[in-house]
């Protein structure tokens, strides 16, 4: 069978697009990302030389068991004297880079035996903008009716955006929401590749009581810099190939990072709506961090979906300037270079003209 053809009409704009997202939809795609939809607990391979990985399968495979029950049986367990083991109201998976922290959270997902709109996953920004985009109230009773909510890289850049997912948790977890989460590292310590549960347990406050803690060891990878992007193409070459793929979104850097300041980042999932590869001419580096945070957000929306991003400009090795790159957001920032990177690999094969 022959691949399609390029869409007729030629190549959409993101920077075009005004997505419109209902409240239900915002809720409703709270879930593990293309990248993690096929991850289950039997597909982590563990270290046989780190028995917490597998000591983390058995323990996890155990509490989605319980989650069968709904959040108003669960909210009687608070008031029980029960081992934490035996019904914990969240658990937090402490361990470094690439120990497969965020598979086996999105496994915890798959595996809770609740309807799919009873349970959610999505990063700490995602939960931030979700909290952004309906407000505290009503972003507590979109989820208080669910039996687990998964929080993937806990952050604690910003205290205030702390304060806030800590608060809402302990809102959720009143009415009897199940938790899991993992987390990054603090800001000053990029390097060190790990997250301590004391600091998490720590900025959680009342919350922690209810966390139970699994450590997960094994190799730490760490970030020894930034990954070398790929070459940069033309802007013609960048345009050619936009017209000869289908699904293609093709943006001026300019005119797509303007347009992102006025789309709030909880829509810039509906902003990929269809794209099934993105083209970007003249890409600049960024010095202003607003600018920086909200392309942040893009790129991860892009990386979740696996779109290829195909560029001409700077490479985007150099996206961020250096003042970014050494601020107390730099792990994002270190994050987004990362994942760029890897989609412009992906969309090599994209600028071949055979």
């Amino acid at each position: 069978m022959s691949e399609p053809g390029p869409d007729p009409a030629g190549p959409i704009a993101l920077s075009a697009r005004r997505p419109e997202v209902e409240v239900a939809r915002l809720v409703a795609d709270m879930v593990p990302p293309p990248r993690f939809d096929g991850v289950r607990f039997a597909t982590y391979a563990p270290d046989h030389g780190q028995p917490s990985q597998t000591a983390a399968v058995t323990w996890l495979t155990r509490f989605a068991a319980t989650l069968g029950q709904g959040p108003a049986e669960g909210r009687k367990r608070w008031f029980r004297r029960e081992p934490a083991a035996a019904a914990p109201g969240g658990v937090y998976l402490d361990g470094g880079y690439g120990v497969g922290k965020t598979h086996l959270l999105a496994s915890l997902w798959h595996a809770a035996p609740a309807p799919r709109e009873q349970k959610a996953f999505g990063t700490f920004v995602e939960l931030t903008n979700l909290v952004g985009a309906l407000g505290f109230q009503r972003a507590v009773q979109a989820l208080q009716g669910h039996r687990l909510v998964c929080i993937d890289e806990f952050e604690l850049d910003d205290p205030g955006d702390t304060v806030l997912v800590s608060t809402l948790l302990g809102r959720l977890a009143d009415a009897g929401v199940r938790l899991a989460a993992t987390s990054n590292t603090l800001p000053g310590r990029l390097g060190e590749g790990r997250f301590a549960a004391a600091d998490f347990m720590r900025e959680i406050q009342g919350l922690s009581a209810r966390f139970t803690s699994l450590r997960i060891d094994g190799e730490d990878y760490r970030h020894r810099g930034l990954p070398q992007a790929p070459r940069p193409h033309t802007d013609e070459q960048v345009t050619a190939a936009a017209h000869r793929t289908p699904g293609a979104a093709l943006d001026d850097f300019g005119a797509l990072t303007a347009h992102l300041a006025t789309v709030h980042p909880s829509r810039y999932g509906a902003l990929c709506d269809g794209v099934g590869a993105v083209f970007l001419r003249g890409v600049e580096q960024i010095t202003d961090q607003a600018t920086g945070l909200r392309l942040v957000v893009l790129a991860d929306r892009l990386y979740d979906r696996e779109v290829p991003v195909l560029a001409s400009g700077a490479p985007f090795d150099q996206l961020f300037g250096a003042d970014l790159l050494s601020g107390g957001y730099r792990k994002k920032y270190f994050r987004a270079v990362s994942r760029l990177t890897a989609l412009a690999r992906d969309a090599e094969r994209l600028a071949s003209t055979t």
